[in-house]
Parts: structure tokens; sequence; C-alpha cells
């Protein structure tokens, strides 16, 4: 019997709690948590204790439950809520939750995402989640079941259901994630720049583009080649035998655009960059492939035939030799470090409900772990439970503002489905206004602030390269370089939704379920914990200025960290921006680091820059080596950063480093801007009690080569904010 090899086999723990359990008949009913039901009905009360493709972990604690019967119900009552089954359908009909009888459907859905953007032009339709505006949402689970072997195959036909009844939206997000698997940490590097086009480079054209971003100093972390990377027009390569074959599939370098691809890999690496390589493996492996008849073999077939060997993800041995023979040899010898998956063809299989994305998405990521290294793909979403497979590609959008209005929305909102990872293509893909250079500079500024950023377009428009947009150039070059500044905030918020089951990009909704404006502001969003953002999605009025009203849930001081302008909350308030920037606001007590870096270093910086609004706060920076595993067993460090006013006395702390100090450099220097601060009379700084030298400035100190193993103290006296 042919088997996946070992690290293809992916192993969940399927087994409720047997306490937590109540089977009447035909139904079964789990309490997975005071505020989660699982329902299952079977005639022949044959239920599925095995993970599915979405449900992976279903033992999620003990709670006190209690089961009274009627003629027609099931009534199970819990700490939060009570869930009133239909004994005949095997369904909730409905739940009380604080107080009110809400009917169990997903009329008040609040929507997750969908496939793709591919072709869209603005809003499109979405999925439903597992959230509902009314508190409750409802999961229908009728996806295959992975079996012991790693494999997903059907299951006997089942109603499977998961009611979720919160108004906590954040506790059932992670209630979800518990279900179906945490989002994985990826790797640092992912949260840079990174740079793509589809357009036939040669290896002399994409080597001038990305020692054109080094000269102008724009950071780059991930540089991407799409398929043109391999033989694309098949015919005139390899002759008449392959009329009509094809050019998307492909594995072979195509040598005459990249005669020494090795050479361009070596020199990338050089610059501190990562390598990603665009895949549409659909059609298989042909003959004229380099690793055709090495395929053959491994799948014991006679290559003289010249038959390509079809793609089958249903096929163990295939999947082996896909990887063996197509992949790893480029990850393990020349440094792919990325495959983006660009599956295009249809859900169909071998398999009835067996989508290729699926299983694509699914073994590609698992294969990625080998060697200890963090797993990380860009592909196609696939349904609910991606999100263990990140980074979402999203598809081939329209150059045009509708379609920019719609992105802040579809990737907050995505958060429903735990699809936390999005990554559009920045200035939109195709047709549209290619030429609007305010359109692209506030695609850009709205790419800032999202989960990946990556500019991308066909070559059918006008290249993303910042520089050809020249009325846009220098505003668009300073979001850049504050994006990869950004990377120490994001990636300690990529390791909160791994360890907390957070999102990156949260619905205002998330913390302020019960006032209406978190709902009918959908274009506004937390960035993380400390940062909200308003993308300005419409063009400039006559006087250069955008409008945009912008509502500041709690009523505290907000504070823009690019214009400086406060403003106080609990309110809407109208806000006009020029070309520059877009409203990115923190509140009272937020801090913020942002890495000080040389070139494209993703490394844990020497040099940090710390944002700081007056107030009482703190925020724990998390480090460690961003590229594998061993932080799942503690091997990372974090730093604790607080910030107290007490009177009109402000004291601003850096911890000692906790962890694997080895990890980040022995000595830092920093420089605390305080967005708030108008003056104040007098600075004293300490290193673990023992005063050092600084610099003052109006609102800002510095103070070099801190020992990290030691506590720096910041005190201000007498200050006055704004």
């Amino acid at each position: 019997m042919l088997e996946l090899n070992e690290h293809l086999v992916a192993h969940g723990e399927p087994l409720a709690n047997d306490s937590q359990i109540f089977i009447k008949g035909p139904v079964r009913i789990t309490v997975l948590t005071p505020s989660v039901l699982r329902v299952e009905y079977s005639e022949d009360s044959k239920f599925n204790d095995a993970s599915t493709q979405i449900v992976w972990y279903r033992n999620l604690g003990e709670y006190n439950y209690t089961v009274e019967e009627t003629k027609k119900q099931l009534i199970v009552k819990t700490d939060d809520c009570e869930f009133r089954v239909n004994k005949k359908k095997g369904k909730v009909d409905s739940v009380v939750l604080d107080g009110a009888v809400i009917c169990c459907n997903n009329k008040k859905n609040l929507k997750g995402t969908t496939r793709t953007l591919d072709m869209t032009f603005g809003k499109t339709k979405l999925y439903n989640g597992i959230i509902g505006s009314n508190g409750v949402a409802v999961m229908r689970d009728d996806t295959l079941i992975l079996d012991e072997n790693g494999m997903f195959k059907l299951s006997d036909p089942r109603n499977d259901t998961y009611v979720f009844a919160s108004k906590d939206y954040k506790a059932s997000l992670n209630t979800f994630f518990k279900l179906t698997g945490m989002p994985p940490l990826i790797p640092r590097y992912a949260l840079g720049n990174w740079w793509s086009r589809y357009h036939e480079y040669t290896q002399s054209e994409y080597m001038g583009v990305m020692k054109k971003f080094e000269s102008e100093g724009i950071p780059i972390s991930v540089a991407t080649i799409d398929m043109d990377w391999h033989w694309v027009n098949i015919e005139n390569e390899f002759g008449s035998e392959y009329k009509r074959v094809r050019g998307w599939t492909g594995y072979s370098w195509n040598t005459k655009y990249f005669p020494d691809y090795r050479l361009m890999f070596k020199e990338l690496k050089k610059m501190g960059l990562k390598i990603s390589l665009n895949l549409h493996p659909a059609d298989g492996v042909r003959s004229y492939e380099s690793m055709y008849r090495e395929m053959c073999n491994e799948m014991g077939l006679d290559h003289t035939t010249n038959k390509p060997v079809p793609f089958d993800f249903t096929d163990e041995n295939f999947i082996n030799a896909y990887f063996k023979v197509l992949h790893n040899p480029y990850e393990d010898n020349d440094g792919v470090d990325v495959w983006w998956i660009d599956w295009q063809q249809g859900k169909k299989s071998k398999i009835k409900g067996y989508d290729p994305l699926w299983g694509l998405n699914h073994f590609h990521f698992l294969d990625a772990s080998r060697n200890g290294k963090r797993p990380f793909i860009l592909s196609r979403y696939g349904g609910l439970g991606s999100h263990r497979y990140p980074v979402g590609f999203s598809g081939d959008t329209a150059i045009t503002w509708r379609v920019l209005k719609f992105q802040p929305y579809f990737t907050a909102t995505a958060a429903n489905a735990g699809y936390i990872t999005w990554s559009h293509d920045i200035g939109g893909h195709h047709l549209g206004a290619p030429n609007d250079e305010e359109l692209y500079l506030r695609w850009v500024q709205f790419g800032v602030f999202s989960p990946i950023f990556r500019l991308h377009s066909t070559k059918a428009v006008r290249s993303k390269e910042p520089w050809t947009f020249e009325a846009v150039y220098p505003d668009v070059k300073r979001q850049l370089i504050f994006r990869h500044k950004l990377i120490p905030y994001i990636y300690t918020t990529y390791h909160r939704a791994y360890s907390e089951g957070r999102a990156i990009c949260e619905p205002l909704y998330y913390r302020h379920p019960n006032k209406p404006e978190a709902y009918n502001f959908k274009n506004e969003y937390y960035f993380g914990e400390n940062i909200l953002v308003a993308p300005i999605t419409i063009s400039a009025d006559k006087s250069g200025l955008s409008q945009i009203d912008v509502w500041l849930p709690d009523e505290k001081k907000y504070v823009d960290i690019f214009t400086g302008e406060v403003y106080m909350g609990g309110k809407i308030v109208n806000m006009r921006r020029n070309k520059t920037s877009i409203p990115v606001l923190i509140t009272e007590g937020t801090i913020l680091p942002l890495a000080v870096c040389e070139n494209n270093s993703i490394d844990n910086p020497k040099a940090i820059e710390i944002l700081v609004v007056a107030g009482n706060g703190s925020f724990t920076l998390y480090e460690d080596d961003g590229i594998t595993d061993c932080y799942k067993n503690g091997d990372y460090v974090e730093t604790l950063y607080t910030i107290k006013l007490e009177n009109d006395t402000m004291t601003f702390e850096i911890e000692s480093a906790k962890g694997n100090v080895n990890l980040i450099p022995k000595e830092r220097d920093y420089e605390i801007i305080f967005k708030d601060l108008v003056s104040y009379k007098t600075v004293d700084v300490s290193c673990s009690g023992r005063r050092i030298k600084y610099s003052a400035d109006t609102n800002s100190v510095g103070v070099g080569r801190v020992d990290t193993s030691s506590k720096l103290t910041i005190t201000l006296t007498e200050v006055v904010l704004a």
C-alpha cells in the first residue's frame, strides 16, 4: 500500500471529551464550550469522530451544562446561553442569549470571505463566517474527513453543524481557531515589501529592477518571479508535437530568459532577499521537462511514451513525487523560499468534494515544514480552515477606485472566517486606470496597514515600480520605508494571532459589539492591538484634499501618527488629508515600536524608534529567529515597554529582555518620540538605576548602546500635552 511521506501526514485530535457529549437517538450533542455547540444527526446513529477538512480538535475542556427534554426539543443550558435543539430535524431551532430568543440561522451573519477577487470590479459576494450581529452563527461541516494516513476521503452522509452563540466576537474567533487549529506564525521576512509582476523578465532585467530598489533606498524582503521563469511558448521551443500545449504549467527554467538563474539567486540572497516562484500545476509534467524521466520513474510510468504525468492530488504516490522531484531540489539546492500556488482550474478531482486547491495548500504547507523550517506558502483561499495555510493571494482585480474601496472591508471581515492573512495585488492587477497616480498612492497607503504588502500587476498595464509614478513617488517611497519599519510591531501582532487566536485586522465590532457605528464604519479597522486605520478610498476634491468621516470609538485622546493631529474620541470626526497620508491613529497609553534598519534587513533591529502617546499602557515586543519553529519550544525573547502618566510626570520604561537574549542585539539604540508632548521641564534617563547620556528634543529622547539585559527608565517632569 502506498503511503504519504511522514512529514506530509497531518494529525488532529478530533475526539471530544466524553463528559461533554449527550446522545438521544439519531441526535448527538457536544458542548464544546459554554457558547459553542456541535449537533449531529444520523438516522443510523453513526457519528463522525475523525478530523475533517475544517475541524481537527474537539476536546476544548469540561464545562457545566444540563439537558432538558420536551416533546419536540432537547434544551441544552450552559453558563452562557441556552440551545434549543429540534429532535426531529437534528438542528438548533433557537438560542437564548442575554435573555433574548434568537432564531438559529445565518440571517444576521456578518460574513467571512470568498475564494478569490479575480475579475472583480468592486463589491463581491462573501461566504458566511462564524459571527452574527445578533450573536448567533451556524457553521455546517460537510467536508471530507482526514484519515489516519493523512489523506482526505469521503465520509458517510451526515448532518454536522456548529452553532456559535456569543457577542464576544474575539472569543468566538478564538474558539474557532481552537477547533480548527491556531494560525501558524509566518516567517518574519514575509512582513516586509514584496515585489512581483507578471512579465517576461530576462535575468538582467529582473536584477536591474531589484538593484534599482536598492539604489533608491527602498527596502524589499521578497523577490517574486511570475510564471515566465519556466518555459511558456512550448511549441516554439520544443516543436510541433507540442502544438496547442499550454505553457501555464512548468518546472524547467527558461534558459533564454535566465541563462544562469543560480547566479541570480546568489545575488538576490546577498541583497537580503527571499525568493518566490509562481506555480500553475494543473497540467502535470510533460515530456519536455528536465525532470520528466525522474517523475515517470517515481510514478512507475514508461518515459518513452512521452505521455504527460497527470496532476493528481488524490494519489499518494504523485504527491510524494511532486515534492521530491519538482520542488524540493529547488528549495534545498537553489534557495527557493516560497511557492506561489496560482490554482485557477476549478474544484473537481477524482474524489467528490475534494478541491485540488485544498490539497495543494494542505500538502504544500506540510512539505514546507521539512528540516525544521517554518512553513509558508502564497495561495488562494480554499474554504474554512484555510487559515492553517497562509498566506492568501486574493487574485486579479481591476485597477479602479471601487476595487480599492472594497478591500479594507474585505480584509478585515475575513477575520470572521478565521482568514487573517490576505495578500492583495497592491495597486490592482489589470484593466481600469493604471495611470491614476493618486489611486496608486492610496492603494499603497492601505497596503502598508494590511497583513501582507505585495506590489503586483500584469504585464499589460503600467508596472508598479514606485519611481515610475513621478508625481507621488516621494510619498510612495516614504510609505514603503514605513512598512519595513513596522515589522517589529506587525511580527508581534502575528505572534499574538498564533498564541491568542486574534486577527491581524479586526473589524470595529470586535471591540465595540454594542455600538451601531462599529457595524456602519465598514472600512475602518484595528491593525494589531494599537492602531486604528481609516483608509482613504476616494479621489481628492478640487482643493487637493480627501475627506473621510472617521469614528473614534472611545472617549479618549487620539493622535494621528503621520500628521500629529490630536482628536477627542467618542464621536465621528470629519478628517481632511492631502496626498501624503491617510488617518492612522493611536490613543492614550499607546506604544508603537519601529525598526531602524539598513537596506533590506528584516533582522531583529539594533536600533528602535518608539512612538508613544501619553497615558498608562504597555506593549510587549516579541522576537525570535524569524525562520524556524524553535519558538514553539520557548526559544524567543519578550521585552516589556510601559508608559505611566501621574499628574504632570511621565515615565517610560523598557524592562530587561526576557528569554533567549542571544536572539537579539546585546545593545540597542532607542529614540522615544512622544507624539502628544508639547513641552517638559526636566528629563532624567537611567539604565538599571545608573544615569546615562542622552539627547533630547522638544518631543523626543534618544539613548544609545543600551544593554538589552538592563532596564531603561526615562522620566519627564512638568509635561504639557496637546
